[in-house]
């Protein structure tokens, strides 16, 4: 933008200043416009880089409607005439124009990155407790035997639901695949659910196999 911005400034600078001849003057950029023939493209000089038109100190072919109302103003483009080759011209040799160059890096991922990235998501699940609040059975509570008989859920905590909140409270995206759940989580309490996590993946020092540790609470 520095670019556009001073560049421009610098063509007016060359136009007020440069000794070009009154008739040169008096000569509008509109009035060359008109000159052509109503549907003929127009060649102009663009005096910054314009997307899928061209670079500065290209020579393009545009409609002249297109000069007329949009380019001309702005000063983003002139007629390809040599008095204004000239002025675009000393503008680059006072504003030499700058190339815009975007290196796009492509990061590859290695097996080896792959694997301590899962074994990080394999300890985080190892070493955290999810927890999770459902409604109890009202009836089956006020019936029971005991204090110490278990407390029966409204609906039992499925596979897909415990999926949904490790993503949900641990960050760690897994699928039911990952999960050896015999049957849903139908009381309230502390669970251990083994995970299926691939063999590639060491455990760790004393671990005989993965596990998440899951807490069922009443609301």
């Amino acid at each position: 933008m520095a670019y556009i911005k001073y560049g421009r400034n610098a063509l007016r600078q060359i136009i007020e200043e440069t000794n070009l001849h009154s008739s040169d003057r008096m000569m509008q950029p509109l009035l060359y416009v008109g000159q052509g023939v109503r549907h003929r493209k127009l060649e102009v000089i663009l005096t910054t880089n314009i997307e899928k038109l061209g670079k500065a100190g290209e020579t393009v072919k545009v409609a002249p409607g297109h000069f007329r109302n949009h380019l001309m103003p702005k000063l983003l483009a002139v007629p390809n005439i040599d008095k204004y080759a000239y002025l675009i011209r000393e503008q680059h040799k006072i504003f030499p124009p700058e190339e815009e160059k975007e290196e796009v890096k492509v990061v590859k991922v290695s097996e080896e990155d792959k694997l301590k990235e899962y074994e990080k998501a394999a300890k985080r699940l190892d070493n955290a407790r999810l927890v999770l609040r459902r409604l109890i059975d009202i009836e089956k509570f006020r019936t029971r035997s005991t204090k110490d008989e278990p407390i029966e859920l409204q609906s039992p905590v499925t596979k897909d639901e415990i999926v949904a909140e490790v993503a949900r409270q641990l960050c760690v995206q897994i699928a039911p695949e990952n999960l050896h759940l015999a049957s849903p989580l139908s009381t309230v309490g502390e669970y251990e659910v083994p995970l299926r996590i691939p063999k590639s993946i060491p455990l760790p020092a004393g671990k005989v196999s993965w596990m998440l540790n899951v807490k069922v609470r009443t609301k």
